[in-house]
């Protein structure tokens, strides 16, 4: 049962963003503080991944564990709420669904597409070595 009235939820829910997020912040700034240059949610592609590289034909999604359904299952942040099961996994497995096909759609069109997930990003040096890695391979 939620804890919560139908207002409070309401309330609480429309205070979630879908753009700029502080975890989409702190991967944006770690990647301008390493060199890189990069354009914000470009119209024109799939999906308007969150950083966009142009020249390297490369983009970068970064997902929240549980809005994106993290397929890691010791991913503890991917957790289903306790209430409203018939929303809720129809919602969140639609949002893994629509994520892979614009992952495919971008593939085919030439990208190289990195998926950053939230529970990825607490630790910073691993995530510079992912960002460093996708970046910087030549393929």
């Amino acid at each position: 049962m939620d804890t919560l009235s139908p207002n409070e939820r309401s309330e609480r829910m429309a205070r979630v963003r879908a753009k700029d997020t502080a975890l989409e912040r702190r991967v944006r700034s770690l990647v301008h503080r390493l060199g890189y240059r990069y354009r914000l949610h470009l119209a024109g592609l799939p999906g308007k991944p969150d950083l966009v590289f142009p020249g390297r034909r490369k983009v970068i999604f970064v997902h929240g564990c549980f809005w994106h359904r993290h397929p890691d299952p010791n991913c503890k942040l991917a957790r289903l709420p306790k209430s409203r099961h018939d929303f809720w996994i129809p919602k969140l497995e639609g949002n893994r669904a629509r994520d892979e096909r614009v992952v495919q759609a971008l593939t085919d069109q030439g990208w190289k597409v990195l998926e950053i997930w939230e529970c990825q990003s607490k630790n910073a040096e691993n995530l510079e070595c992912m960002i460093r890695g996708f970046l910087d391979a030549v393929d």
